[in-house]
């Protein structure tokens, strides 16, 4: 199952296709008991996609078969056992794609001639994706985080293992140090090549990154290149050959720290555009403006959805599965909003007050 949107990424997945490009999207449960009804909702919302496909008179037979051994073959690869709050499944003749979300999706299909990335796209943003890098002497790894976890990440060569060297017992009796320690010119030269493979990471995959080590560590690092720069060293020894749960104890309280303070910086900066009148709140004003590119900060509380339909003029409340309702219009705004260049923050559930949920600060 695929996590990482990347622009790249992301870019293929719009490219328009032979009509149907079909996707299909449920939600799914971390933990039971709510995580019993997720394959039997993912098996009903895939023949539902399979019913849809045959009821179309746009689809030709064989283009119906090619789907539906795709979605099949998407549905085979399923990992339930690893699901988060959404699933999206994409099937088209000759391809598919299994993803996995942070963030809650309405269950629906949809054929067209792309694939739908507004709810991909809405939850990379909320979940603030970070890198960690654990440094040791002999050893790099390197982590990928999200909302409450962190998972070991092999790329670009990552983790690091220092090749092994011949012990000198003269040079120990020399220098009284071992080779393995800070003070070695060959560890030198093994944290600089991790950091300038992490520098290729973050060139692919620019992300807010930690750095955790000792302070002996963390002081070689910064000494041997440009990680640390705009990095955030968090001083724990030992998570190189860590577990995932000790490194994401180690982060935590920066990542919390940092939070508290990205949510009073956009409190602060809501409240000024209240005086300079370029503030908008709901998800009417903010579809409006964002469909303009006049938003240049959208703040949005983590768990806010609301479902409206079009009525001509505006946005009005609707129910879930009422005819042309829209269940994922804040997925939309933030989708359109990261497209014509905002910054979008997701803060604490009930942080923006009587903005309900959704509001920014317009450009103009």
């Amino acid at each position: 199952m695929e996590h990482e949107l990347s622009p790249d990424t992301l870019a293929e997945l719009r490219r328009a296709r032979p009509y149907p490009a079909v996707s299909v999207l449920t939600p799914t449960h971390r933990r039971a008991p709510d995580n019993a009804q997720d394959p039997v909702r993912l098996r009903n919302i895939v023949a539902e996609a399979k019913r849809q496909l045959g009821d179309d008179p746009a689809v030709t037979r064989d283009r119906r078969l090619a789907v539906s051994r795709e979605l099949d073959r998407a549905l085979a690869e399923v990992d339930l056992t690893h699901a988060e709050d959404g699933l999206v499944l994409f099937a088209a003749p000759g391809e598919h794609q299994v993803w996995t979300v942070a963030r809650s999706v309405p269950e629906r299909v949809v054929l067209s001639d792309t694939f739908l990335t507004r709810n991909l796209v809405a939850a990379q943003a909320s979940e603030r994706p970070f890198w960690v890098l654990s440094v040791a002497a002999d050893r790099v790894t390197l982590w990928s985080g999200g909302v409450d976890r962190v998972t070991e990440e092999h790329l670009d060569g990552f983790p690091m293992d220092r090749p092994p060297e011949n012990f000198d017992p003269e040079r120990q009796e020399r220098i009284g140090d071992s080779p393995s320690t800070f003070q070695d010119e060959g560890t030198r030269q093994f944290l600089r090549e991790a950091d300038a493979a992490m520098a290729e990471v973050l060139r692919a995959h620019p992300r807010p990154l930690y750095v955790t080590g000792t302070q002996a560590a963390l002081a070689l690092m910064e000494e041997s290149g440009t990680t640390l720069r705009d990095a955030t060293a968090v001083p724990h020894g030992g998570l190189a050959n860590g577990t995932p749960e000790a490194v994401w104890q180690a982060v935590a309280p920066a990542l919390s720290d940092e939070a508290r303070g990205a949510a009073d910086e956009v409190a602060r900066e809501l409240e000024a555009a209240r005086g300079r009148k370029d503030f908008a709140a709901g998800v009417d004003e903010l579809w409006e403006n964002a469909r303009t590119g006049r938003v240049r900060l959208l703040a949005v509380e983590e768990n806010y959805r609301v479902t409206v339909r079009d009525d001509g003029e505006h946005l009005v409340p609707a129910e879930s599965g009422d005819l042309d309702a829209r269940e994922d219009i804040v997925d939309e705004i933030v989708e359109q909003c990261l497209d014509t260049g905002a910054d979008v923050r997701f803060v604490p559930d009930g942080a923006l007050g009587d903005a309900h949920g959704i509001a920014g600060v317009l450009r103009y």
